[in-house]
């Protein structure tokens, strides 16, 4: 009975801090302006794709993610950086969409664009916040692995994880309904609020990843020096 309590306060407090970290409005409002051209059956398929996704994304990141950064000589301010780049350059593209985007025979190219991963996954919902913020319960949760049982410390990741595509999934799905209701000037106006505000986060993003850079090679020197 308490391994069960304790499974349940694993879960709850997993996502009291991936929710808002994760934030699945933002890939909603993605979804609103970016995928306004693709058709209802393509829309909900990738809408099923970028939840699979998403849910792949955290479990990838919190079961070996710490394997792979260390194995590829990745450091988390460069994670930072690079997913600054990438919501930065969408959100310019957003900003500034291309003349031809609505008209013409440009007007098919939209429908055939995968945007499930990109953007709407990564870094839509599960961005280089939402991996760091992974990384860090992956590390607690390993110093403390012998306080709980085996199937608790295995599986309240899943169920976190599938939780937020659930929620993820439940939210790209209402929004079709903001489309109509707001119509194609408004979705315009709201792409273009939207692309500001990613290059804002964007340029956020790589702020905070230089900013931890002199930290980094501070740390890397010391081991350095530690060695016979």
């Amino acid at each position: 009975m308490l391994e069960v309590v304790e499974f349940f306060k694993l879960v709850g407090t997993g996502m009291a801090v991936m929710l808002p970290m994760a934030n699945p409005m933002t890939s909603m409002t993605l979804l609103v302006t970016m995928g306004k051209h693709l058709p209802r059956q393509e829309k909900n398929r990738q809408i099923f794709q970028a939840a699979c996704y998403v849910v792949g994304i955290l479990l990838v990141t919190y079961y070996i993610g710490h394997t792979l950064i260390h194995a590829l000589d990745i450091s988390m301010p460069g994670i930072r950086i690079a997913g600054g780049l990438i919501i930065a350059f969408i959100g310019f593209s957003m900003l500034f969409p291309k003349p031809d985007a609505d008209s013409g025979a440009g007007a098919e190219q939209p429908q055939l664009a995968n945007i499930a991963f990109v953007p709407l996954a990564l870094p839509g919902t599960a961005g280089p916040g939402s991996m760091a913020m992974v990384l860090s319960a992956s590390s607690q949760m390993q110093q403390v692995r012998a306080e709980y049982a085996a199937w608790v410390w295995w599986l309240a990741p899943v169920v976190v994880a599938v939780m937020l595509g659930v929620i993820f999934w439940a939210c790209l799905r209402a929004a079709p309904r903001i489309v109509v209701k707001m119509g194609p000037h408004g979705i315009d106006a709201m792409s273009r609020v939207m692309g500001f505000l990613l290059v804002c986060m964007g340029v956020q993003f790589c702020i905070d990843g230089i900013g931890q850079l002199p930290y980094v090679a501070g740390a890397g020197a010391e081991a350095v020096s530690k060695l016979p």
